[in-house]
């Protein structure tokens, strides 16, 4: 069954005016980053590492919180709208599942935005004159962020579900984010669920995961919190009617 609630979002999401998110807000970062980085060249010298920490500093801490905010919040808001919960709680589904095809269909926007957002640096660096990108690195980088990333959108989901405001919950993202930038800098990242994805990306911050515990750690932590705000998603969504 929940495969075919997955087919059913992924039908809602067809034609959706959240793909213009998704495909023109990380151009920004991208651009401002690369600039930054071609008028600083003598300061920035370890070349395709300097070029990601400026295109990390304006997306994971302004654009990408935001863009997770809205995916979020318009996948619940299609069925928030007109009473529609109504109909999506008659399906031969377990309330839970629904709550778990959202989580899984803002986890896959998260993925496709950065696979975008890596492809946009590739080509930034090229542009910057750059050769040899590091591909495992960036492959790392895009797995770890995106592992990062989920706990960002399992929360999100959950105060999406239950604000009927579109614009808060993606207030309380990029507040989130920026609150993440404070977290890294006093060594708090790992803890902290918002810090996770900036953390995952190797952004631009004074902590590294190597110096916080190491990668089992990070994923640990992950998977608890996700695990832990799936789990309030499922209970409160079997628990109380939305309409």
């Amino acid at each position: 069954m929940l495969l075919k609630l997955l087919k059913a979002e992924r039908m809602k999401l067809k034609r959706s005016p959240v793909w213009l998110a998704f495909l023109l807000m990380p151009i920004i970062p991208a651009a401002l980053g690369t600039a930054n980085y071609i008028y600083n060249q003598g300061i920035l010298t370890k070349e395709w590492l300097s070029l990601w920490t400026q295109h990390t500093l304006f997306t994971d801490y302004f654009f990408l919180p935001i863009m997770l905010g809205i995916y979020c919040a318009y996948i619940m808001r299609l069925d928030g709208a007109n009473h529609n919960w109504n109909k999506v709680f008659t399906m031969p589904a377990s309330r839970s599942a629904v709550f778990l095809a959202k989580l899984i269909t803002a986890a896959m926007m998260l993925l496709f935005s950065m696979i975008w957002i890596c492809a946009l640096f590739v080509i930034s660096g090229y542009i910057a004159g750059l050769a040899d990108p590091p591909w495992l690195t960036i492959a790392q980088w895009c797995a770890f962020g995106t592992l990062g990333g989920i706990v960002i959108v399992a929360i999100q989901i959950l105060i999406s579900m239950n604000i009927k405001s579109f614009a808060l919950p993606i207030g309380i993202s990029f507040a989130g984010g920026l609150s993440g930038l404070g977290f890294l800098a006093k060594n708090l990242g790992h803890i902290w669920p918002y810090s996770l994805m900036s953390l995952g990306m190797n952004a631009n911050a004074s902590q590294k995961i190597a110096e916080s515990g190491g990668y089992a750690q990070f994923i640990i932590v992950c998977i608890a919190y996700i695990a832990i705000f799936t789990a309030i998603g499922a209970v409160t969504t079997a628990r109380r009617d939305i309409s």
